[in-house]
């Protein structure tokens, strides 16, 4: 019904900057969320950004505040993760999640890597 499309990973020294962005298509009205969650190897996956279709609330993980920004285009059913400031740390295959009101069942994309070195 839905497909995501990440793109934007690559690799960047510490300090440096990345935006990543997920493409949505197919059946695509009635976004409840998007969000942004990361792995990286050997660990569990975990939460980086979301935010509300409808109302435009953000939250982000501890980790993260300050440093990336969650946003959305509409018109071109894409959201966006703006990374600031990468740490070596934030080294990860990064995927996108999406949320829909007409079902109860969560899309992942295929994940971009992201690779900081210091």
């Amino acid at each position: 019904q839905v497909n995501l499309v990440e793109s934007g990973g690559g690799l960047v020294q510490a300090g440096g900057s990345l935006r990543l962005s997920c493409l949505a298509s197919g059946r695509t009205f009635g976004t409840y969320y998007m969000a942004w969650f990361r792995q990286a190897p050997g660990k569990e996956r975990e939460f980086v950004a979301t935010i509300n279709w409808s109302t435009s609330y953000t939250s982000y993980a501890d980790s993260v505040k300050g440093r990336f920004t969650i946003s959305r285009d509409n018109a071109k059913n894409t959201v966006y993760l703006q990374m600031n400031s990468l740490k070596p740390e934030d080294t990860a295959v990064y995927y996108c999640k999406a949320r829909y009101d007409w079902d109860d069942q969560d899309y992942w994309g295929q994940g971009t890597q992201v690779t900081v070195s210091s």
